[in-house]
């Protein structure tokens, strides 16, 4: 039998001359494909912001941020405070009376005499001055360096990379200091060597943050951090402290380990990142 379709289901029949719609490029079945609706980047609504485009995202992304290098109260809170102290510090050193500077780097010296009477006095006390002044490698490399650290890794893990650095590579170059004098290989006076500064400390985090880089970087850094270290052991100015320079280096990538473990627990957890 014949279907025959109600009256009020018949097709409008399209008036003659009328223009026709272009149907290429349309599915079978998929509405809203022609003129009037919305465009792949309009609003979904009023009040809506428009969507940003993947060119200006990757563009921000690609913009270097400079100031990262720099520490900040909030992103970089143990670097920040720990260089102004060192600010205060040199201050002094620049502008107090000569005798009072002496005094307070003799009593802050890591020297074998005072290592035996209070290590932990002298121990904190000899990292809170800065030798060679604020313009040294070190004193740069110290904000730098310390600072790309703790972006990784976070102040407390940042201090403790530091003081690992500082306190095993003072023991381990003047501990044989007082071992000689025993035997009669040193003078006396080797046992108040003055000592002190960041040094250790900013050899080691500098070893330790060259393991979170990639090896285009990682490579760089080692080889000319580590050659200037060379440099001054063989100009033989001064032997043990370029020494300390050297093992606070290894004692660095000795913790790739570790530091590596806290880097990837940093990135996966789901706190705000500072800056």
């Amino acid at each position: 039998m014949d279907r025959t379709a109600p009256a009020e289901g018949t097709a409008t029949p399209t008036p003659t001359g009328a223009p026709v719609p272009d149907g290429s490029g349309l599915l079978d079945g998929v509405p809203r494909q022609r003129a009037g609706g919305r465009g792949p980047c309009e609003a979904a609504g009023p009040g809506l912001p428009a969507p940003i485009s993947v060119e200006k995202t990757r563009s921000r992304l690609r913009t270097p941020r400079l100031w990262r290098l720099l520490p900040t109260p909030t992103g970089t809170p143990f670097t920040f405070g720990y260089a102004i102290v060192l600010s205060l510090t040199s201050l002094i050193s620049a502008y107090a009376d000569p005798a009072l500077v002496h005094a307070l780097l003799q009593g802050s010296s890591t020297d074998v005499a005072h290592l035996v009477r209070t290590p932990e006095l002298v121990l904190v006390g000899s990292a809170l001055w800065l030798a060679g002044g604020v313009a040294s490698p070190f004193t740069i490399g110290f904000v730098l360096v310390l600072t790309a650290l703790e972006r990784r890794i976070g102040g407390l893990r940042t201090a403790g990379v530091f003081l690992l650095g500082h306190v095993l590579a003072t023991l381990a170059t003047e501990v044989p200091v007082g071992l000689a004098v025993l035997a009669g290989q040193l003078p006396g006076s080797s046992l108040h060597r003055l000592d002190y500064g960041v040094s250790f400390g900013v050899a080691a985090g500098t070893g330790a943050l060259a393991g979170l880089l990639p090896p285009w970087l990682r490579v760089p850094l080692l080889a000319g951090f580590g050659g200037m270290l060379l440099q001054d052991l063989l100009a033989f100015t001064d032997p043990m402290t370029n020494w300390g320079h050297l093992i606070a280096l290894a004692i660095g990538v000795a913790t790739w380990p570790v530091v590596r473990r806290w880097q990837a627990r940093g990135a996966g957890s789901p706190g705000p990142v500072r800056s």
